[in-house]
């Protein structure tokens, strides 16, 4: 049995997303563009523990900028093509002007070009698109957008939203709420100036499906990015469209959060794939070194216990890899 011990990857890889296609992994992470103009790196491997870095996979629309943001990409292939969800923007302070978009390849390394349309185009903000195929074949698109409206204990800030795909590049434009702010440990940052007013913002990302004993749970990221609040929880359906409710002890980050002791910091952003052999779960995420100099992906093992999801991540000792 293969060792691993996290990161797997030395170089920056944010908000990292595994494709697994014909026995191979290719994974996308948020990180610098080429040289070229190019964004998105993409790296390839067969064991989930060893990696090697295959540039850049996506073409942005006008061959970009040198202050363009490219976020969280995900794939999923359909029909033979490969299909690229990505939030873009350019210039704005934190990129508060991302908007998302999907771009088209023949190969899961790239090259990924626009398809030149945005998927949500009313709302002045989307980001973490997470593209989820159903049982019986219906996708859907889980993204993120703001809320400035207060509810109940729901807070002002960037939530979770899920709206059917009428094919790979249109929305139904039926969003529906998956899951707000509404937790303290969910704060991104206190007296944030955003759509001309002042707010305590709040932040819920990152969205990623599994679907375990009929039901479907999706996986959050919430907190600061950059910061040691940001973990991982989740909340759980009977339809992918929800409605979704939140599971008992939502107070910190049920799946995963920076330990006490540990030698990373903030966890989150995952993506879920298979082992090599197909028998087990694993999680991949990124998370800060100690000196928060980068974020770089790692992986842990995910299993069940009593119905609920666990794992021991975040580690940063020698672990036993995918079978």
């Amino acid at each position: 049995m293969s060792t691993y011990v996290n990161p797997v990857y030395p170089d920056v890889f944010a908000d990292p997303f595994v494709l697994r296609h014909e026995g191979v992994y290719y994974a996308y992470g948020t990180g610098p563009g080429s040289a070229d103009g190019r964004q998105v790196p993409v790296l390839r491997s067969t064991d989930l523990v060893h990696w090697e870095a295959l540039g850049h996979a996506l073409v942005p629309p006008g061959g970009g900028s040198d202050d363009m943001h490219v976020w969280a990409p995900e794939v999923a292939f359909h029909d033979g093509r490969f299909h690229m969800y990505y939030s873009s923007g350019a210039g704005a302070a934190e990129g508060t002007d991302q908007k998302l978009r999907v771009a088209l390849a023949d190969h899961p390394a790239g090259p990924f070009v626009d398809a030149g349309k945005l998927l949500v185009p009313d709302q002045p903000f989307s980001i973490d698109a997470h593209p989820f195929r159903d049982s019986d074949g219906q996708w859907y698109l889980f993204y993120c957008v703001d809320f400035l409206e207060l509810e109940g204990d729901q807070r002002a800030g960037t939530g979770i939203v899920v709206d059917r795909l009428l094919d790979m590049t249109t929305l139904a434009g039926e969003p529906r709420v998956v899951v707000r702010p509404h937790h303290d440990w969910h704060v991104f940052r206190k007296g944030r100036s955003m759509y001309g007013g002042v707010y305590d913002w709040h932040t819920v990302e990152g969205a990623a499906v599994q679907v375990h004993g009929g039901r479907y749970y999706c996986f959050y990221s919430g907190g600061a990015w950059e910061k040691d609040n940001y973990g991982v929880s989740y909340v759980v359906a009977d339809h992918p469209l929800g409605p979704y409710t939140r599971p008992e002890g939502g107070e910190q980050a049920l799946l995963m959060r920076t330990p006490r002791d540990g030698q990373l910091l903030g966890p989150g952003h995952n993506s879920f794939t298979l082992s090599p052999d197909g028998s087990q779960a694993w999680i991949v995420y990124h998370a800060w070194d100690l000196a928060q100099t980068a974020r770089r992906m790692c992986i842990d093992r995910l299993d069940w216990v009593d119905g609920k999801p666990v794992t021991k991540g975040p580690t940063w000792s020698e672990q036993e890899g995918p079978p």
